[in-house]
């Protein structure tokens, strides 16, 4: 049911000043930018391959990006595969065990429904299922 990984989340303070690292250091085109206003974070998408690079800027020190920075700083946020059956892939998780964080999935960037798995439940590493709409 995973297809690939689609991409990997890197936590940032600001997208302008990690963008000239991904962009004037490893030589990679920003693919677009949006605002996600349900998550209060902004993204933008650098394709290597045919797996992404997701920046994340929060929008609002509530959000769940800026509660990261706060505690651990910035950096990878998370891993996102790819799924072609994101409710299948979400009841096989919690079938299996794992701690769910959201058990329907929601809208994310790119047009995408995105659902995470906690931490606890991957060995430390938050886990997010995305899939088409």
């Amino acid at each position: 049911m995973i297809t690939k990984i689609d991409h990997l989340g890197i936590a940032v303070n600001s997208i302008e000043e990690a963008s000239k690292y991904y962009e004037k250091i490893l030589g990679l085109t920003c693919e677009g930018r949006e605002e996600v206003e349900s998550q209060k974070v902004r993204t933008a998408f650098y394709a290597c391959g045919e797996v992404h690079i997701e920046l994340l800027e929060p929008t609002d020190p509530e959000s769940p990006i800026a509660k990261f920075i706060e505690k651990r700083g910035e950096g990878i946020h998370h891993i996102a595969f790819k799924t072609d059956d994101i409710t299948a892939q979400l009841k096989s998780a919690s079938n299996a065990g794992a701690k769910l964080i959201h058990e329907v999935p929601i809208e994310g960037a790119n047009d995408k429904l995105v659902a995470f798995l906690h931490p606890k439940s991957s060995f430390g590493v938050l886990t997010e299922f995305c899939a088409n709409k």
